[in-house]
């Protein structure tokens, strides 16, 4: 906890950082690389579309 401010700012993090880290982690034995490359491509289109908002 000592790099955050407080430990509210520490639960925002957590509570966001597990749904966003599921949009990249993507186990690579199960799929193409192809696949992947789409996944990965979706994940940051919605990445991207998470911040602006």
């Amino acid at each position: 906890m000592k790099h955050f401010q407080s430990q509210r700012h520490l639960q925002r993090f957590v509570s966001i950082h597990d749904p966003i880290a599921n949009l990249f982690h993507i186990p690579r034995h199960d799929i193409s690389f192809s696949h992947h490359r789409e996944l990965r491509s979706e994940g940051m289109n919605l990445w991207v579309k998470i911040d602006r908002a």
